[in-house]
């Protein structure tokens, strides 16, 4: 069995500042003034302590003419994927325990 190597989950806070405030040179209290977001939520997001919300979505795409779907997006890909890691020894876990067979006599599936 190849043994998996996991890349860093990127957070919508490191695109916001990589990809962004960077290379455009926009601080982050630039930001805030300009987009009406609070300045701590900027640098909370930045610091992958706080989650985009649709509020903020929509301000930062009015800001920098994205789509507040593209936002939204980073960070259900984002929230997904920590999930999917935190879980993924009980879901392994539990899917070794399961076993699939149907019903003699009404052919429904029942998981025990």
């Amino acid at each position: 069995m190849k043994k998996q190597i996991l890349l860093e989950n990127i957070h919508p806070g490191e695109i916001l500042l990589e990809e962004f405030l960077e290379p455009l040179f926009i601080s982050q209290y630039k930001l805030g003034n300009d987009s009406g977001i609070p300045h701590s939520s900027i640098t909370r997001i930045i610091q992958r302590e706080q989650a985009i919300t649709p509020e903020v979505a929509i301000k930062l795409a009015t800001y920098f003419g994205t789509s507040e779907k593209f936002w939204l997006g980073l960070q259900a890909d984002y929230d997904i994927e920590e999930l999917r890691r935190k879980k993924a020894f009980l879901f392994s876990k539990h899917r070794k325990n399961t076993t699939i067979k149907k019903h003699p006599k009404n052919h429904k599936l029942i998981t025990q």
